[in-house]
């Protein structure tokens, strides 16, 4: 199947409405966001982000690279070897760019001492993290070299403490969800990742731990009445998954978040607290992804909405047209004035027709046309064109702007 077949193909779109590239020099799999692009990637950041912060996640920043030691000792090499890229050797010592994050965040965890008070700590990072994935593999945002990671890592004083967590994980995805207007059974559904007690290399041995959190975590699912699907064999190394399942245009199926129990990686790095009877206690981890990586989850929206994103969303929110020269000085008026409400404007004064700029603006899906003639300039309004609702009619720019802050403050 041509991978670009399905008319809301990510990849299609993607070149259409000018959101981001691929250089062979640069390198495949490696994409290139433009500055539209890069206006999706900023929003879905910082609406992560603040919506973390305010379920009291702690944001931190780590390096995107790290010695060699440090994956061994977190067992992500051997692993996932095949997947990383090759160390680099530098002053007699040889380094990785990370496929991962959580070795950092435990580093973290261990620069200074913790008492069961603290716990749970949740510390969240959007992380640059890089995979060597094949090149038979590669297939638009959807499997990349290079990716950021809405990733977190959740120090619990017990196991109890870490189900409490992994609860709380799935109600953040099904807000973060909700928001993107994806709906659990529709567009996305659970999938409980098992290991294969068999698999010895693959899985780290322990068995009586593995039963014990694969049933932790059915449990879970169970109590909150989710549909699951069990698959064998797909557990990260040091423990089980729930999975967040999605297919993309062409029907291939990809997990876009995660949450994960781990009994492997305390033991590893001897991620210890202090209990409340003054002995040192061994801590519990939960991994989780809230709105996966920002270029997949950009694929599955790009494919969700065929590119006309919703206002927030959105790389060009409007685009004023004035009809005329003798218009140009009022429109760019209004593009000023709409851009210092932190909308994301531009003005089309270009030399084609009016129809045609009207056309050029409907088909790169922009929300809001806004015509400016002879009757705006005297009135001092504008004539607005909804993507969504059709002709609207001339407004006010003071009521214009606080209608469109108001749909971008909803993210409706």
């Amino acid at each position: 199947m041509n991978q670009e077949s399905e008319p809301n193909d990510h990849k299609k779109l993607g070149k259409e409405l000018d959101l981001f590239t691929f250089s062979n020099d640069v390198g495949k799999g490696l994409p290139l966001f433009t500055h539209r692009g890069a206006a999706i990637r900023r929003e879905l950041e910082r609406f992560i982000v603040d919506e973390e912060i305010r379920r009291g996640y702690q944001h931190v920043h780590t390096p995107d690279i790290a010695k060699l030691d440090l994956y061994k000792k977190s067992g992500h090499y051997p692993h996932y070897k095949d997947s990383m890229y090759a160390p680099v050797a530098i002053d007699d010592e040889e380094f990785m760019l990370r496929p991962m994050t959580c070795p950092h965040h435990f580093e973290l965890y261990l620069s200074k001492p913790h008492s069961y008070r603290e716990l749970p700590i949740r510390i969240g990072e959007l992380a640059g993290l890089y995979r060597y994935e094949q090149s038979g593999e590669l297939m638009g945002l959807q499997r990349v070299r290079t990716f950021c990671l809405a990733d977190a890592h959740i120090i619990c004083a017990n196991e109890e403490q870490a189900v409490e967590e992994m609860e709380k994980a799935l109600d953040l995805i099904e807000y973060v969800t909700g928001v993107l207007g994806l709906t659990l059974g529709k567009e996305y559904w659970y999938r409980l990742s098992l290991g294969d007690r068999n698999d010895k290399e693959k899985y780290f041995e322990n068995d009586a731990a593995w039963d014990k959190g694969e049933d932790l975590m059915r449990e879970m699912l169970s109590k909150r009445k989710a549909d699951f699907v069990e698959a064998e064999g797909e557990a990260a190394f040091y423990g089980p998954k729930i999975d967040i399942q999605m297919k993309n245009a062409n029907g291939k199926e990809d997990t876009a978040f995660t949450v994960q129990y781990d009994f492997c990686m305390p033991e590893k790095f001897n991620l210890t607290y202090v209990g409340e009877d003054g002995e040192e206690k061994r801590a519990f981890v939960v991994h989780r992804s809230s709105v996966g990586a920002i270029e997949r989850v950009m694929a599955f929206l790009i494919e969700k909405y065929a590119g006309a994103f919703p206002l927030w969303l959105s790389p060009v929110q409007a685009k004023v047209l004035p009809i005329g020269e003798g218009h140009r000085e009022f429109a760019k008026e209004v593009e000023e004035r709409l851009r210092a409400e932190d909308i994301r404007v531009e003005l089309d004064a270009s030399d084609e027709t009016l129809g045609k700029r009207i056309r050029n603006g409907k088909t790169e899906k922009v929300p809001y046309l806004l015509v400016v003639g002879d009757k705006e300039l005297n009135s001092k309004t504008v004539n607005v064109e909804s993507r969504d609702k059709g002709e609207v009619g001339e407004k006010k720019v003071d009521e214009l702007i606080s209608e469109l802050k108001g749909e971008i403050a909803s993210r409706s």
